[in-house]
């Protein structure tokens, strides 16, 4: 006798019986986002204070415009540009992210398999030996025969009450999450490779001023030591050139050690062992600031900085799971089927057909409230995850008005440094000249060349500190890549 419902037939009523289930638990709604234009307390000025030097330029900031893609371009240097995109083929950091998504996105797919009946095939021989006594059929001796068989058994859970589906709604949100976090692990590579690079030229640049000076006050030593030999000088003035030649030489030491940290740290970005990294040529005057700055509203801020993104995932999860926790408070049912032939030879296998249909139920009875207490706890851990989320968001916006007003102190300081090194350069000019002619001692040169080293450093610190901050501020608007973080890194 055939089956009265084929395989085929079986599955499509499954599939009817799933469709016509319901979801239990809440259904997911995206959070509100805080409205407005501005992040920071003040109103973020139309532009920067300008300074006529390059790297000076005034900096306008455009409300409501997205950062560019590849944001990293906008400083027109092709060795940073370089850097960049070494560190996104290489970088470990970028490759474990990578292999995290793909792992959560299998995951993903392999639990949305689940929607589906399960298909297999079985195919068996064995060979039996029956007493057929135990059948009631005493003193009937024993019988060997072979049987074989051949089958396909089709199983499936019916998902009334949403436990599958609710299951793939969260691994779904988690590999949401991972992605998003390969994102974040992409715009942090970039922004710290960028930052790293400005402050190893701002090192380096350091480090040979410094030793120019060194050198220049040996020079001024040997003389010092023959206006002394020769009595032109006292004994008092050779000592005070040699103690603030010594000043200045242990200023080398620390130099050279922020310059190795330095780079061992940017060849650990670019995926290389620190003794594989050859300095770069790279040179702060290559660089060019970028003069426009767009400025995304808070709005397009929530859809778009990974870190929020990923706090977001977190909590559809959490509500995928308030709903798995609602489900299993509620039967379960499933249905087998099975459809074959069997045989005692394998010429007659395919002669006459066995099948089976099969349901099973289960029900929670008596838990004693775990399944209520388990409720609750997913309940309470979506409140959590809504109140992490809005943290993140807040953070957010906080970090974009501190890289906003860091921007614009950033000129303001450049521009009152650049007063400084000026001022101290003409004062140097004039101890020297009079130094020559003998007006001027040789501690009123010395206090001439001290401000202006400090002016020279604190100089090229604010400078860099232009490009460090602005790289800042557009990892913090969420800056980004065309086409995914994967697509740039093959480009």
């Amino acid at each position: 006798m055939r089956p009265v419902l084929s395989p085929v037939s079986l599955a499509a009523l499954l599939l009817a019986l799933t469709a016509s289930g319901c979801a239990l638990g809440p259904d997911y709604q995206a959070p509100a986002v805080p409205g407005g234009e501005r992040y920071g307390v003040d109103p973020v000025p139309a532009e920067t204070v300008a300074t006529p030097v390059i790297g000076g330029e005034a900096q306008r900031f455009l409300a409501g415009k997205d950062v560019p893609d590849r944001w990293w371009t906008l400083f027109g240097s092709e060795r940073l540009n370089a850097l960049v995109q070494e560190a996104l083929a290489n970088s470990p950091t970028v490759a474990s992210a990578e292999a995290a998504l793909r792992q959560a996105q299998a995951n993903a797919k392999a639990l949305g398999a689940n929607l589906y009946p399960s298909v297999s095939a079985n195919a068996g021989a064995s060979r039996q030996k029956v007493d057929t006594g135990s059948f009631g059929n005493p003193g009937g001796g024993s019988s060997i025969y072979n049987l074989f068989n051949a089958s396909v058994d089709v199983s499936y859970g019916i998902d009334l009450f949403g436990l599958t589906r609710r299951g793939i709604e969260a691994v779904v949100a988690q590999a949401d999450l991972q992605r998003y976090q390969t994102d974040a692990a992409y715009q942090s590579l970039v922004a710290n490779v960028v930052t790293t690079a400005v402050q190893e030229a701002l090192l380096r640049s350091l480090l040979q001023g410094q030793e120019a000076i060194v050198a220049g006050q040996a020079k001024t030593l040997r003389v010092i030591e023959q206006q002394v030999q020769l009595g032109a000088v006292g004994k008092a003035e050779l000592l005070s050139a040699r103690a603030e030649q010594a000043t200045e030489m242990a200023r080398l030491p620390p130099l050279r050690l922020q310059l190795s940290q330095t780079q061992n740290q940017l060849a650990v970005y670019l995926g290389k062992a620190p003794g594989e990294y050859r300095s770069s040529p790279f040179e702060l005057s290559e660089l060019k600031l970028p003069q426009e700055l767009p400025l995304s509203l808070p709005s397009t801020l929530a859809r778009r900085r990974p870190d929020v993104l990923v706090a977001e995932a977190g909590l559809r999860t959490a509500s995928a799971n308030v709903g798995i926790a609602v489900a299993n408070r509620f039967p379960s049912f499933a249905l087998s089927a099975s459809y074959g032939t069997q045989a005692s030879k394998t010429g007659d296998l395919f002669k006459a057909d066995v099948w089976n249909l099969g349901a099973n139920l289960s029900a929670p009875i008596l838990d004693f409230g775990a399944l209520k207490a388990r409720h609750g706890a997913a309940r309470a851990a979506y409140e959590q995850a809504a109140a992490d989320y809005r943290l993140t968001l807040l953070r957010a916006f906080g970090n974009v008005a501190d890289s906003l007003r860091q921007v614009e102190t950033d000129a303001e300081l450049l521009q009152a440094q650049h007063q400084a090194a000026s001022a101290a350069a003409e004062g140097l000019q004039l101890a020297e000249l009079q130094y020559g002619l003998g007006a001027a001692s040789y501690l009123q040169l010395l206090s001439a060349q001290q401000q202006h080293t400090q002016a020279q450093a604190g100089y090229a610190q604010a400078l860099a500190a232009r490009y460090q901050d602005t790289a800042a501020l557009f990892h913090a608007l969420g800056g980004g890549f065309a086409g995914g973080p994967t697509a740039t890194a093959a480009q």
